[in-house]
C-alpha cells in the first residue's frame, strides 16, 4: 500500500515514520531541498505543554486592533486585501471568549502531553541527537502583578496534572544561574519542569534519515500543482515533476494547506501568522542559560541549543508575506540581551522568519478529508514542535483504522462545518 505524504516539515516527516512502521511505502512530497526547511527550520525549540494557551484569549481583539496603530503588542495586525484573512478573522474572533478559550486550551494540553510522550519515543527508537535539553522551561515576568495573574492563567494547567513551581528572583536564579546578576529586574517565573526543548530542524532531519532507511521516499525540490480525482477519491497528485500516485495521501503543508485544499473543493480554515527568529553563537561565553526562558512581558524565548542561542517573538498577520528585515530583531535582541548580557555574541545574528499555519480557535486539523483516501494532518500553529509526533500518531491510528489513544473531537475537520 502507498502513502503520499505532501510536506517534509516536521508534521510530514513525523507522520512518514508512523506510517512506515505500519508497513506503508511511503513517499514525501516538498518543494525544498531538505527536510524541515520551513516553519520548522528555526523556531523556538521548545517542547512545551506549559505553553498550550490558544492565542483566542478575550484581550486579543484590542492587542490586534491597537497594533493597527503602533502599539507594540505581542500580536501585529496588517490590514490585507485577502478576502480568506477576513473569513478566518471573523472565526478567530468568535473564538475570543473565556469559555471557548478554556476548552480550546485544554484541548491542545492534553495533545501537547501526549504528543511530548510520542517524541521521546520516536527520539529514542531512532537514535536522534538533536540538542535536547530536559530541564523545564522558565515563564518569566518582570513585576508582581504580571506573576500574579501568570499564576491564576495557569491554574486550569494545574488542575488538569501540569507540574508547575512558582519561583521568587531568587529562586529563578537558582534555576537558571545565569539569571543571578539580573535577578533584581525580575519579579519571579512559573517554572514547569517537565517541559522541555531541542532543535527541532535536527530532530527533523535525523528522522528523515531514519525513514529513508526504512524505505521512505523523499522527493525534494517538487512542488505540488493539483490533484487528479476519480469520483470520491485522489487518485494522483500533480507537481511540476509528473504525476505521483498512491492509495492515501496526507496533506501537512503547513500554511500552504488551504491553498492545495481547495483544489480538492475544501474549505480549509489555516491561515499564516508570521514569526520572527534569530540564531546567535554562544562562543564559549559562560552566561549562556541551559534552561529555556520566556520574557512573559516581551512575549520573547530564549532557548540554548548547543552552541548556539535561538531568540523567538512575535505573531504578525501579514498574509503570506515571509519577508524580514535587521530592525524587525531589535526589540527582541534587546529583551534578550537585558536578561542575559553574556549568552552569545549579539553582533553575529541570523535572522529567520516564518509562516506558521494558524487554526481560528488554537488546535491543529487531523482527520479525513473531502475525499476518503485523503487525511489531514495541518494547522500546528506556534507549537508544531510540540504537537508533530502526537498528530502523526493519531493520523496513523485514524488511517489505520484504530481508535487514537486521546480524545479528538477538538481536531476534527468537522468542527468547521
Amino acid at each position: 500500500m502507498r502513502a503520499i505524504v505532501l510536506g517534509a516539515g516536521i508534521a510530514g516527516v513525523t507522520n512518514a515514520y508512523y506510517l512506515a512502521k505500519e508497513g506503508w511505502s511511503v513517499t514525501v512530497i516538498d518543494r525544498q531541498d531538505a527536510p524541515a526547511r520551513e516553519t520548522s527550520f528555526a523556531n523556538a525549540g521548545m517542547i512545551a505543554p506549559g505553553h498550550s494557551f490558544t492565542w483566542n484569549a478575550p484581550t486579543a481583539p484590542m492587542k490586534l486592533l491597537r497594533s493597527l496603530f503602533g502599539a507594540k503588542t505581542s500580536l501585529r495586525l496588517r490590514l490585507s486585501t485577502d478576502p480568506r484573512f477576513y473569513a478566518w478573522g471573523l472565526m478567530f474572533l468568535r473564538n475570543c471568549t473565556a469559555a471557548r478559550a478554556r476548552e480550546k486550551t485544554l484541548v491542545k494540553l492534553r495533545l501537547c502531553l501526549y504528543s511530548q510522550q510520542a517524541t521521546k519515543q520516536v527520539a529514542a527508537d531512532a537514535g536522534i541527537e538533536y540538542d535536547h535539553l530536559g530541564n523545564g522551561i522558565l515563564y518569566l515576568y518582570r513585576d508582581p502583578a504580571g506573576l500574579a495573574l501568570g499564576v491564576e492563567h495557569m491554574r486550569m494547567m494545574r488542575e488538569q496534572g501540569l507540574k508547575i513551581d512558582v519561583l521568587d528572583a531568587e529562586g529563578c536564579a537558582r534555576v537558571e544561574p545565569a539569571l543571578a546578576q539580573v535577578k533584581h529586574r525580575i519579579a519571579g517565573a512559573i517554572h514547569c519542569p517537565d517541559d522541555e526543548s531541542g532543535d527541532c530542524a535536527r530532530f527533523a532531519e535525523g528522522l528523515a534519515r531514519t525513514c529513508a532507511a526504512m524505505g521512505v521516499r523523499f522527493s525534494y525540490g517538487t512542488t505540488v500543482e493539483g490533484f487528479e480525482l476519480a469520483g470520491d477519491r485522489v487518485a494522483a497528485v500533480a507537481t511540476d515533476k509528473g504525476r505521483v500516485e498512491g492509495d492515501i495521501y496526507v496533506l501537512s503543508l503547513g500554511s500552504y494547506s488551504p491553498l492545495v485544499a481547495k483544489n480538492l473543493g475544501i474549505n480549509l480554515p489555516v491561515y499564516p501568522v508570521k514569526g520572527y527568529s534569530l540564531t546567535l553563537p554562544v562562543e564559549g561565553r559562560n552566561g549562556a542559560p541551559n534552561v529555556p526562558t520566556v520574557d512573559e512581558a516581551n512575549l520573547v524565548a530564549v532557548t540554548r541549543m548547543g552552541d548556539r542561542m535561538r531568540i523567538t517573538a512575535i505573531a504578525e498577520f501579514s498574509g503570506y508575506d515571509n519577508s524580514n528585515r535587521p530592525e524587525d530583531f531589535q526589540g527582541m535582541i534587546a529583551a534578550a540581551r537585558d536578561l542575559y548580557p553574556d549568552a552569545c555574541d549579539f553582533a553575529k545574528p541570523t535572522y529567520w522568519s516564518c509562516l506558521r499555519p494558524m487554526t481560528p480557535d488554537g488546535p491543529p486539523i487531523v482527520g479525513r478529508g473531502r475525499q476518503k483516501n485523503l487525511w489531514l494532518n495541518t494547522g500546528h500553529g506556534h507549537m508544531g514542535w510540540t504537537m508533530a509526533c502526537g498528530t502523526a500518531r493519531i493520523a496513523t491510528d485514524l488511517i489505520q483504522g484504530r481508535k487514537p489513544e486521546i480524545d479528538i473531537a477538538g481536531m476534527s475537520p468537522e468542527r468547521f462545518n
